[in-house]
This record gives C-alpha cells, sequence and structure tokens, in this order.
C-alpha cells in the first residue's frame, strides 16, 4: 500500500535582511543567526542596497547558502524589505537588521512566543548594547500631544525614566516582562506573513525611519496588538548604516511628521507638527551662541542643521 505523499510546506520562517555598506556586521549578523537557530526551519533573505564596500561578494563568498539579491541602486529600507518579502512563502517573516547579533536562541524563542500568542499578529524581544546594557530601543509607544509637548520643553531629557513625561519610552520599563506595545523597532520585528501581505507590507514613502511604526499602527487599527518578550534577545549595534547625524536626526523628524498626518485625528494634526516645531525651536535657541567647548559646539551645529531644514521634515513625506 503506497503512503501519502508528503507535502513539503518550505520553511517556516523567513528572515529579511537589508544591508548597506554594512559588510562586517552583516557578515556577524549572518554566523549568528545560522549559529544560535537551531530549532525553526528559515530561510535567510538577503537584500544588498547597492552598498560600495563590497558587502554582496562578502556574502556570496561566505554563506551561499543565503538567498542575496544585489540592488543596482539604494531603494531604502522599506521598499527593499517590501520586494524581498515577495520571495517568501513561510508562515512568518522576520525582519532582522544587519547591525545585530545573535547571542543566544532568540530567534526560537521569539517564533515560540508567536505561536502561543497569535492574536498579537506583530511580535519583538528585547535589545542589549555590545556590552550588555538595555537597549530600550526595541520598542516604543506611539507618539501623542503629551509626548511631543514634553520633549518641546525638556521634561523628557529631565525625567526620562518618568512614565508621565517619557510615555514614548515606557519609563522605568526594562523590557524585562513580557507585554504589549505600540511599536516594534524593525531591527528585530516578526509578523505573520498573511498579515503582512494584509497591511500591504511597509508603505514606501517612509525611505528611512517611521516605517516600522506606521505598520504597527495599521496593524493595530486592524484588531491587532503586537507584544514584547525578554526570552528572545539581541545585540543591536544601532544605526551603523547612517553615519552623518544630521542627515539621521532630518530623516527622523521628517517620519515622525509622517506619522502624526497619518495616524492623529485631523483636528490634531496642527498641534502635533507645531510641537514639532516648537521642539526643534527651542533646541536651536538653546545651543545659540555656540561655547568654546567642542562638544557643544558639534550640539550647536546639529540643532542648526535641524532647524535649517524644518521646511523640509515639517511637510513629512506626503510633500517632502
Amino acid at each position: 500500500m503506497l503512503k501519502p505523499a508528503t507535502v513539503d510546506r518550505g520553511p517556516a520562517l523567513s528572515v529579511v535582511i537589508v544591508s548597506y555598506n554594512t559588510r562586517e556586521l552583516t557578515l556577524r549578523a549572518i554566523e549568528t543567526l545560522y549559529e544560535h537557530t537551531q530549532l525553526t526551519q528559515f530561510e535567510c533573505i538577503v537584500w544588498d542596497n547597492a552598498s560600495s564596500d563590497g558587502s554582496a561578494d562578502a556574502i556570496a563568498a561566505a554563506f551561499p547558502q543565503v538567498r542575496l539579491v544585489r540592488s543596482a541602486q539604494n531603494l531604502g529600507f522599506a521598499r527593499a524589505n517590501n520586494l524581498a518579502a515577495q520571495q517568501c512563502c513561510s508562515d512568518y517573516l522576520l525582519l532582522l537588521n544587519p547591525d545585530t547579533e545573535l547571542h543566544t536562541d532568540a530567534v526560537d524563542q521569539l517564533v515560540a512566543f508567536a505561536r502561543e500568542n497569535p492574536q498579537a499578529g506583530i511580535w519583538g524581544g528585547r535589545t542589549i548594547f555590545a556590552d550588555g546594557s538595555l537597549n530600550i530601543a526595541s520598542c516604543w509607544a506611539r507618539p501623542t500631544v503629551a509626548s511631543l509637548l514634553f520633549k518641546a520643553i525638556g521634561l523628557t531629557t529631565a525625567f526620562p525614566r518618568s512614565a508621565v513625561f517619557n510615555p514614548e519610552a515606557y519609563g522605568r520599563w526594562r523590557r524585562d516582562s513580557v507585554g504589549p506595545v505600540d511599536i516594534v523597532v524593525g531591527c528585530f520585528l516578526l509578523i505573520d506573513r498573511s498579515l503582512w501581505h494584509q497591511l500591504g507590507g511597509f508603505s514606501e514613502k517612509y525611505f528611512m525611519y517611521g516605517e516600522d511604526a506606521d505598520l504597527c499602527l495599521r496593524a493595530i487599527h486592524l484588531g491587532y496588538q503586537p507584544l514584547i518578550t525578554p526570552k528572545a534577545q539581541i545585540v543591536h549595534h544601532v544605526g551603523a548604516s547612517t553615519t552623518v547625524t544630521e542627515a539621521k536626526a532630518i530623516a527622523v523628524m521628517t517620519s515622525r511628521a509622517s506619522l502624526v498626518r497619518d495616524h492623529w485625528p485631523a483636528w490634531q494634526q496642527g498641534a502635533g507638527v507645531f510641537l514639532m516645531w516648537l521642539w526643534s525651536a527651542l533646541r536651536y535657541l538653546a545651543t545659540r551662541p555656540s561655547s568654546r567647548k567642542a562638544q557643544r559646539r558639534a550640539r550647536a551645529a546639529h540643532w542648526a542643521a535641524v532647524w535649517a531644514a524644518r521646511k523640509i521634515w515639517l511637510r513629512g513625506y506626503d510633500q517632502a
């Protein structure tokens, strides 16, 4: 009697890494991914965004099992992930930054957590810096009128661990317990593939920064509730693909202005944009005149550049 044929459903997980001029970091991220993921069948897709540092050749030589895509141009984080995800047929997508390292079974733990909590739709873990200290930027709360006001007038800086004055960072929460969050950061974001397609992936107007926040907030609108688990912990070196701090700050401000317009009620949007303007204006004024100390001069130059670009970032990505 013939046995029924078994159907190969392929890997349960597709890991997508978008790389841009981070050759050594990307190689380390891939190495630790394969080293520490033992229980989950997965495929790894690396989308190289036209790196000029030999990243693609190095990845191809070191990891022939990786599905490598060599983009002819830098398409940005959102579009690159969307195109890479089109090639996946797994149950879950894991977006993993090239400047991350796995020291434990973080991916196995995250996938197990997702299977235990399917209602979340999106799941994240705990991130630490290379020295082992907590990196709070694995998740955030959504920006609100109150959070932007507290940032603008300096209360967030004065009381960084306050849940009242720094609500976007969840105050004193050390990401050491399971908890619901508004935003899982895209450096280590697991999402049900069917939800990804239902949402249409990332909004590609977010060229860099904010696309993960927009994705999570749209999922919440559909009734999902993203969750964080401390059992899935990784190292995140942070910002390796963006070396110019002013350019990064302007991109972040542009994305935040877009989030205000995309996810706030119409009657609050004007206040949100004004508070971002006020935040930048007060920082610019507070750093004038520049000091003789190099650190203060650098801070003054930073806020001068951000203030000078305000007409760009205040419009957000819709009109930039």
